[in-house]
């Protein structure tokens, strides 16, 4: 009798110490991806802080280009709002954050394309250091992108797969969502060009 009541003990040590790594598991996992998405706000939070020094520097340039500029400055003051009220968690508004940031991406490269008509722009050391910058926030952005994604994955293949779907879902672990651009082509950077072959 004693056997059975130790065989007892055993497995549901074994049951609590598998639900308590399973549950842990998860919990790292969400904040893996939550840390992931945190790279994320810190590399929107630099590029959209460069896009106001980007258009007032260009402003003494391109005085016929209102237009274009104030399509930068209300792609970005959308993508700001998208970017506050974004959650990972939360797929409408991941998907509203990557709409706009695919219009500020859009916008900055008409931008670029118009400003290679100002010649005097394009030789302004002051304009290509911030594309400068701003081609790096871009490609920060990127990368941070892909290690969010990377870990919303992990993530989710833990929620979905057994059994630890079934501690995820015992404990009312929350969904995460992707941050996906709509067009593959707006995935890239924006072509930042402003003559320094041509000098």
């Amino acid at each position: 009798m004693l056997w059975l009541l130790v065989v007892v003990v055993a497995v549901v040590v074994l049951v609590v110490g598998a639900v308590i790594g399973m549950y842990n598991s998860l919990v790292r996992a969400r904040h893996n991806y939550e840390n992931a998405y945190a790279q994320i706000d810190v590399q929107l939070t630099r590029r959209h802080d460069l896009i106001p020094n980007l258009v007032a520097t260009a402003k003494a340039y391109m005085r016929h280009e209102q237009a274009t500029l104030t399509a930068v400055a209300n792609a970005r003051a959308a993508a700001v709002q998208a970017r506050q009220g974004a959650a990972p968690g939360n797929a409408p508004a991941m998907a509203a954050l990557a709409r706009s940031e695919n219009a500020l991406t859009g916008s900055i490269g008409q931008f670029f394309l118009v400003g290679e008509n100002y010649p005097e722009l394009k030789a302004s050391a002051n304009m290509r250091q911030l594309a400068e910058e701003l081609t790096s926030a871009e490609n920060r952005v990127a990368f941070a992108r892909q290690a969010y994604n990377d870990a919303v994955m992990v993530y989710r293949n833990k929620q979905d797969t057994f059994p630890s779907n079934v501690i995820s879902n015992m404990f009312s672990f929350g969904p995460a969502a992707y941050l996906e651009l709509d067009d593959p082509v707006k995935r890239a950077a924006p072509q930042i060009s402003l003559g320094r072959d041509e000098q």
